[in-house]
């Protein structure tokens, strides 16, 4: 019998975290990616720190891609401000994982990044919370990142997002949805 072992990540702020955070621009807080397991949703295994680059990092997103794993992640260094997505990698879902690329984003702040795989193309979304705007980028080999987001529509007051494959039979039906959706508006605003 096969048995499923559901992973969950998180980031936890400290107060007093590890020696390699004498930042105090962020008034000694220790953030980090740690994890849980469980089979059964009632038991959980004890909390483990699953990646510590040596600064303040939050959102974490893992993708498994061929033979290894690549998780997202966002800078959160306020001095020098940082403030954006990284890509760091493993052979082994819990690591250990590289060190963080630079970031895959152009100058602005950007959090909350979520990927998605297309062909051979990673489509990495984020909220740019500073300019009230969302953003994407694209890279064919997770290495070299162009900024595409001029080419999205993004709804008004986006924010943190999920970002998952439908058929287009799913589609289909959110778009019928929005269309029914939009019509009763109209009629209400024509009363």
């Amino acid at each position: 019998m096969k048995t499923t072992i559901m992973l969950f990540i998180g980031q936890q702020q400290f107060k007093e975290g590890i020696a390699d955070t004498a930042d105090k621009s962020e008034n000694g807080y220790y953030h980090r990616i740690y994890y849980v397991t469980t089979k059964d949703f009632s038991q959980f295994s004890k909390e483990r720190l699953m990646y510590n680059p040596g600064f303040n990092i939050i959102d974490a997103s893992i993708y498994k891609d061929n033979d290894r794993y690549v998780m997202l992640i966002k800078d959160e260094r306020l001095d020098p401000p940082q403030k954006n997505p990284r890509v760091a990698f493993s052979k082994h879902l819990t690591g250990p994982y590289s060190s963080p690329s630079l970031p895959i984003t152009e100058n602005y702040w950007a959090e909350g990044p979520i990927a998605i795989k297309i062909g051979n193309s990673w489509l990495v979304y984020f909220d740019k919370y500073k300019g009230r705007k969302y953003g994407a980028v694209r890279s064919d080999n997770l290495k070299i990142w162009k900024d595409i987001s001029d080419q999205g529509i993004f709804p008004k007051g986006m924010r943190h997002e999920t970002v998952f494959k439908v058929s287009k039979e799913i589609l289909r039906s959110f778009e019928l949805i929005n269309s029914l959706a939009t019509v009763k508006l109209s009629m209400k605003v024509r009363i």
